[in-house]
């Protein structure tokens, strides 16, 4: 398509990035901090890491890895939330030249065993809170060194031992565990060497295994190289510097071993100076609410479940909002009614972007400043081919609907240990096929309408579920809405819907009557049923096949 879309690209913003900046994300990580040394890096529970601090604390973990033989090219597992720890475990971790496999810690045994036999791993980096899992999940596979840290272990006395304590023996958080032979990071962060060792790092070697696709078959470990994550940082900076953003406190509320929230939050405000307001349990709402009254944020990333149900929160309208520059959107469609009532109570648009793992993550984001939401995912950033096809991979014209396939420095190498499902993505010529459905307008802006497994075929007719989600979130009584398919005998499939309610008095009803006023006949809900709550991943995605499997 000629990149159509550079004509829209804000003034003084790139068609192409310079990917030679930095020669790995190690190179990144150690000149921002020295570049930004008496900045502070992250924050949590009131607790502020500088650069210079995480500096010193990252050199010495990688120090503390290499003299436990661990060397270039080998994986540490890091199940860490959004605590202190994490980016000087994972920053440490790329220092020594490891690979960082990103886990999940609400993983099942059976779901980190399956990923540390998988990956290889050789070490394992764990939240006490989690460490009996570990302890089941870990014999028979390569983990030979295992690293245990409390939530409160690098928080200022007395409150991190207090903190501690209370999830420990008040609240019950952490169960008895046993690993012989088992580290406390607290202790070898301060035994460690101050240095490790060099280790010569280029774009080619492998920066992370990041698992994916767990949530329909077992999950497959994206090989995303260091020259894949530099150039998606790169790509995202280009993009976000239309707005001032150094030195910007942004919100680390989805989980930073998800890969969008690690390179457009962490990695990226890496890059430039940012502060990071790390956020350990998000589905904590009021003291989410809490932290952002006494940090106003700058820039805030998050999904459309957060945004809905933070506004849904007690004390949000006492937010100061007057710093924020950026909102933006990714990991689910953004619903128009969340949208506005976002820009409403905050005063800033939710800028939607588009991405998937496989891409380390970013394709697509709409300009920061001077539009309004419009349900497009954007435009392809900088140094991006997209392409429309068909089922056989052809290219389709513009306004069709097909899938769409993406191009750029960005997508990964392949899947770990898996050539024939890296064949299934891959077209020739470096193409990766996304599985999302969508088109592209004579702008050059994209529409995602949904992923090719959810799409709901109804007498041959094809029903999006995104569409009919978001006709129902304008009900006011409506928190939450998913429409999946469920068999018919007469049409094959037809739409059930699950709501949640705001309202105790909604009824399917008042459903039904209001989708009568924006859908047609074949695209409206055969199936209403209410859920107090909907299936979600880690980062607050609705798990459509959950719901069918249901």
């Amino acid at each position: 398509m000629d990149k159509i879309w550079v004509k829209q690209y804000p003034p003084g913003t790139p068609t192409e990035i310079n990917t030679s900046e930095y020669s790995s994300l190690k190179d990144l990580i150690e000149g921002s901090c020295e570049k930004f040394a008496a900045r502070t890096a992250f924050m949590q529970m009131g607790q502020r890491l500088s650069y210079a601090e995480l500096d010193q604390l990252s050199a010495r973990f990688a120090a503390w890895l290499q003299r436990r033989g661990l060397r270039k090219g080998d994986r540490i597992a890091i199940m860490l939330p959004n605590i202190l720890q994490y980016p000087i475990v994972m920053f440490g971790a790329l220092r020594a030249g490891l690979v960082v496999v990103n886990t999940n810690p609400l993983y099942t045994a059976v779901e980190l065993e399956h990923q540390l036999r998988d990956s290889g791993a050789a070490a394992l980096v764990v939240l006490e809170n989690f460490a009996a899992v570990a302890q089941v999940a870990i014999p028979g596979t390569s983990v030979r060194h295992v690293i245990v840290t409390g939530v409160g272990d690098l928080l200022d006395f007395p409150k991190g031992a207090l903190v501690n304590f209370v999830l420990r023996y008040v609240h019950r958080k952490v169960p008895a565990w046993h690993i012989a032979g088992a580290y406390a990071l607290a202790t070898l962060l301060r035994t460690a060497p101050d240095r490790p060792e060099p280790v010569e790092l280029n774009h080619d070697d492998i920066a992370y295994l990041q698992y994916t696709g767990g949530t329909t078959g077992v999950a497959k470990g994206a090989m995303l190289t260091h020259g894949n994550m530099v150039a998606n940082i790169l790509q995202c900076r280009a993009w976000f510097l239309q707005v001032q953003l150094e030195d910007t406190t942004y919100v680390c509320a989805l989980p930073l071993y998800h890969i969008f929230s690690l390179t457009a939050n962490c990695l990226l405000f890496t890059s430039i100076g940012g502060n990071g307001l790390l956020i350990a349990n998000p589905r904590d709402f009021q003291g989410f609410v809490k932290e952002l009254k006494h940090n106003p944020p700058m820039f805030f990333m998050g999904v459309n479940t957060l945004f809905n149900a933070l506004m849904n929160t007690n004390g949000f309208n006492g937010i100061d909002f007057s710093k924020l520059v950026a909102t933006v959107g990714g990991g689910m469609a953004v619903q128009r009614a969340v949208a506005e009532r976002w820009e409403q109570l905050t005063g800033c648009v939710i800028t939607q972007g588009w991405g998937l793992t496989e891409a380390s993550p970013a394709g697509c984001v709409n300009p920061l400043v001077g539009v309004k939401f419009t349900g497009a995912i954007g435009l392809p950033l900088p140094s991006t081919d997209l392409s429309i096809r068909d089922d056989n991979g052809a290219e389709l014209a513009i306004g069709e609907s097909g899938e769409i396939c993406l191009r750029g420095p960005q997508v990964m190498r392949g899947y770990w240990q898996r050539p024939d499902e890296t064949a299934k993505v891959m077209l020739p010529d470096g193409w990766l096929r996304t599985g999302d459905v969508g088109r592209i307008d004579e702008r050059g802006y994209v529409f995602i309408e949904d992923r090719k497994k959810d799409m709901i075929i109804v007498s041959g007719f094809k029903v999006f579920p995104n569409e009919v989600e978001d006709v129902v979130a304008q009900l006011p009584g409506v928190a939450e809405a998913a429409a999946v398919a469920e068999p018919d005998e007469r049409s094959g499939e037809v739409v059930a819907l699950y709501v949640v309610k705001k309202d105790p008095a909604l009824t399917a009803e008042d459903i039904l009557a209001h989708c009568h006023k924006y859908l047609t006949g074949y695209k409206l809900p055969r199936h209403i049923y209410f859920r107090t709550e909907l299936p979600k991943t880690n980062v607050g995605k609705i798990l459509r096949r959950a719901l069918r499997e249901g």
